[in-house]
Parts: structure tokens; C-alpha cells; sequence
């Protein structure tokens, strides 16, 4: 028999604020994080919106317990928290945190610091290049949102782009399944950065105001920052601690298109398969979902792909559905993360949320988005859907 794999604790940061509560109660009165930033130096920050954590750096360092001095990663931050959160919601002891994995997703790892040494590095202002760039990467962000929480057991970082952490989580249920590792801390965290803002605004798929998920008049996604982590554990390890369980994840697909590097097969080749292999995974084909939290970026080519696929796998029976970027923007590699924290919240809550700006919905969709909250009617099954660049596309399948 599959060892099961347990939600035990959870932990969050995004433009909807700090801490799994204060999401949860931006998602339940329908507001958005979404505005002008006020943290990122760009040229274009009052003309684009975006996703932005409500913070600066000194203010995330204090909140983490570290020096603002030691220049850690706005990725790394927000990921030390988002992790120290779910840990503590989890009840972790100290020892019990230490014998716990981490498997983090990131995009661009510590962007938002390498760029600003860019300018020097060019100048020849820099002589010490390693010490200047050093824990920058993706890899690097993990290792010091471990250090920061006293992790010393298996450590790991995916980056796969927007999927990242959704397959963060999925490798993490397929180690304990696997019987490789009892519990795991799995999610992911990705820091706005000039890069990416300008990089996203060359392929000129950024909507300059809210962005429209599933709209027929949508312009592009709004960029977003933020981190978010699930305490994945076996049975054995929930009954060993008595842990309280917020939900089980019980299904995950991974795939890839091969369509192109920045866009999604049309037909929505990779999205299907994905959602079709969680289904496979979880053992039942014809299994209920009572709410899809779509990827839903509000780019032309990702809203129809995502359609495409969802008419495929559900036919005329598309189960309830919408796309939470209208509430953080899209936050790339932690938003698999952050949508999987949204999922076990819908769970937990019997809420399903609005697909926040749509006016007119995509001709294509046999059923439109959900365009006001859904609560109080019960809400087992959840399936989260991250679609990354290159094709790579994860599901992910919670239930209660």
C-alpha cells in the first residue's frame, strides 16, 4: 500500500501580506496586492504594476531575526520566513526541524542583489568577484533559508521556472512515498528584480494595469514577489508527533510540451497530460475536483493553452475554477508555493476564489471563471496548475 503523504503546517509572504491569516483574509474580501511599487528601482515602476511584498529589505531582515548588514537575498528573506512559518504552524521542535528536508524552487535565486553589483562588475569596481556574488544563485537561497532555520537533513533546489516550486512540492511527496524521507519542507521563493521585470517587458506580455486572467481583452500577467512552503510528512511521521493534518496531497503530474521556449503548446498538450498524470497518480481518473486554481497568467497564449487543456481533461464538466495572480501577480518560481498554501486554505475554508478584473470572459472557455467568492459550500478536492517556460508544466492534487 502507497504511503500517504500529509499537509501538516504551511507558511506564506506575498503582496497580500505576511502569514498564512493575512492572505487568507485579502483572498476572502476579494483584495488585490497589486500596485505600483514601492521597493524595486526600475525605470519603470510607475508604469507598471506589480505583485510587491510591502516591505523593504531592512524590514524583511529584521522580521527574520538577521542583520540587515549580512546583504542576504530579498529571495532568501522571504523564504526564511515563508519556511519558519510553517514550521512553527507544524509544531516542529527544534531537533524535529533539523532531521526535516527542504526542497526549495526558485527562478532567478538572488537576482535582486547580483544586479546591483552588475553595474560595478562592468566597471571593473569589483576585485573580488566571488566574494561579490556569493550566495546569489538558487541554489545558494536554499542553503541559507536552511541555515536560517537549523535544517542540516536533505537539502535540494529546483528551477524550473513558473513551475518551480510546484515541483518542489511534487518531488517532496515522491520522496515520503517513497519511503526516502519521513518529513519535508516544500515550496519555494522568487524576489522581483530589474531583470525580470525588464526581461518580461522585452517579451511585452506585461499588462501596465491589473492584470485580466481568462478575459477576451487581457494584456499580459503583472510580475509578483513572494514565498510560500508546505510541511509535507508520512502517516507514520503525522501519528509518531500527533500532528494536526490541513490536508493530503494526493496526486502530482509533470510534463512538458516541447512546444517553445517562452510559449504553451496552443492545444494545451503539456497542461493535459499534466493534470491527467495527478489524476493517475492519485489512482482515480474520474476523481471530483471541486476547484481548479488555474495558472491563469493573463497572457494571451497561456490563458488559451490552460483552456484548451481544462476543456480536454473535463469536457463540458468543467469543475469550478479561477486564477488567483489576480490577487498577488505572477510571483514565477514561488507561485506553485503560493497557489498550493491557496488550494490547502480552500480546503479548509470551503471557499473558492474570484477571478479578481474579468469583464468579458474568452469566447474559447465553455465555462467562465469564477467571478464572485464561493463559501460555505464544502470544497474536498483541489487542483493547483503551474505552467512553466520551456513547457514544463506541474499539477498538483490536495483533497481533504
Amino acid at each position: 500500500m502507497a504511503i500517504r503523504v500529509f499537509v501538516t503546517g504551511w507558511g506564506i509572504i506575498s503582496a497580500l501580506g505576511r502569514g498564512v491569516e493575512a492572505n487568507l483574509a485579502a483572498l476572502k474580501s476579494g483584495r488585490t496586492g497589486i500596485a505600483h511599487s514601492q521597493h524595486l528601482n526600475t525605470l519603470h515602476k510607475h508604469e507598471l504594476v506589480t505583485g510587491e511584498v510591502k516591505a523593504s529589505n531592512a524590514e524583511l531582515a529584521e522580521w527574520a531575526g538577521i542583520s540587515p548588514s549580512a546583504g542576504l537575498s530579498r529571495t532568501a528573506l522571504m523564504g526564511m520566513l515563508a519556511a519558519k512559518e510553517a514550521a512553527q504552524s507544524a509544531g516542529l521542535s527544534r531537533q524535529e526541524l533539523g532531521a526535516t528536508g527542504l526542497i526549495s524552487g526558485t527562478s532567478v535565486g538572488g537576482m535582486d542583489v547580483s544586479e546591483q553589483h552588475y553595474g560595478a562588475l562592468l566597471k571593473g569596481e569589483i576585485q573580488n568577484y566571488a566574494k561579490a556574488f556569493a550566495g546569489h544563485d538558487c541554489g545558494s537561497s536554499t542553503e541559507l533559508i536552511a541555515d536560517g532555520l537549523g535544517i542540516t537533513s536533505h537539502l535540494s533546489t529546483i528551477s524550473t521556472a513558473c513551475s518551480s516550486s510546484a515541483n518542489a512540492i511534487m518531488q517532496a511527496g515522491r520522496l515520503i512515498r517513497a519511503g526516502a524521507a519521513q518529513s519535508i519542507l516544500a515550496g519555494g521563493t522568487d524576489a522581483l528584480a530589474v531583470f525580470t521585470l525588464n526581461g518580461f517587458n522585452s517579451l511585452k506580455i506585461l499588462d501596465p494595469h491589473w492584470c485580466r486572467p481568462f478575459d477576451v481583452n487581457r494584456m499580459g500577467l503583472n510580475l509578483g514577489e513572494g514565498a510560500a512552503y508546505l510541511l509535507l510528512e508520512s502517516e507514520e511521521a503525522v501519528e509518531k508527533r500527533n500532528a494536526k493534518v490541513l490536508a493530503e496531497l494526493i496526486g502530482w503530474g509533470n510534463t512538458n510540451d516541447a512546444y517553445h521556449q517562452t510559449a504553451s503548446s496552443p492545444e494545451g498538450k503539456g497542461a493535459y497530460l499534466a493534470m491527467k498524470k495527478a489524476l493517475e497518480v492519485a489512482g482515480n481518473l474520474n476523481l471530483k475536483i471541486d476547484y481548479v486554481n488555474a495558472h491563469g497568467t493573463g497572457t494571451a497564449n497561456n490563458d488559451l493553452s490552460e483552456s484548451m487543456a481544462l476543456q480536454a481533461m473535463f469536457g463540458a464538466g468543467i469543475p469550478d475554477y479561477s486564477s488567483t495572480k489576480s490577487y498577488t501577480g505572477h510571483t514565477l518560481g514561488a507561485a506553485g508555493g503560493i497557489e498550493a498554501v491557496f488550494s490547502v486554505l480552500a480546503i479548509n475554508h470551503h471557499l473558492k476564489y474570484p477571478n479578481l478584473n474579468l469583464e468579458q470572459p474568452m469566447e474559447v472557455l465553455a465555462t467562465a471563471p469564477l467571478q464572485q467568492l464561493v463559501a460555505g459550500k464544502e470544497v474536498n478536492t483541489v487542483l493547483s496548475n503551474s505552467f512553466g517556460f520551456g513547457g514544463n508544466c506541474t499539477s498538483l492534487l490536495f483533497t481533504r
